[in-house]
């Protein structure tokens, strides 16, 4: 039988902690899949859906054909950007729930903590590194003795 645990690392761990996290990728993928983010301007003359493809519904009430064409234009872009941002807050919400603080859009306004992250991730791979190849190592010098 191989022997799975070299040291510090537990490669049947590993193994384990990037299945779930393939699969939590899977069902959020679905789930973002199907977010639709939703605004309607304080009138209630302009509402918007937006999805994943984009634009899904633009509904305008009658009385926005009332609004000059630039008035009515400038109603719609901002009721399409809130239903962006509305979407925008939901994946954040599905990716929260579904890798908590592993989230990795909680970087998007927090560059300097994406930075450490990859940091500490760099430091954590190179210490795994340097285990392994010590560990093989041994092994190679076990087999040679």
């Amino acid at each position: 039988m191989i022997e799975r645990e070299f040291g510090a690392v537990d490669f049947d761990r590993v193994l384990k902690n990037a299945n779930a996290q393939m699969a939590r990728t899977a069902e959020l993928q679905t789930t973002l899949t199907a977010l639709v983010g939703r605004a309607e301007d304080e009138d209630g003359l302009v509402v918007v859906e937006f999805g994943q493809a984009g634009l899904k519904e633009l509904q305008l009430h009658p009385k926005a054909m009332r609004l000059s064409a630039g008035e009515l234009a400038e109603r719609i872009k901002l009721v399409l950007k809130e239903a962006m941002a509305d979407q925008q807050r939901q994946m954040s919400e599905a990716m929260e729930e579904a890798f908590g603080e592993d989230n990795p859009m909680r970087f998007g306004s927090d560059p300097e903590g994406a930075m450490e992250l990859v940091r500490r991730s760099q430091a954590a791979y190179d210490r795994t590194f340097e285990d392994v190849m010590g560990e093989l190592d041994r092994i190679q010098q076990r087999l040679e003795g």
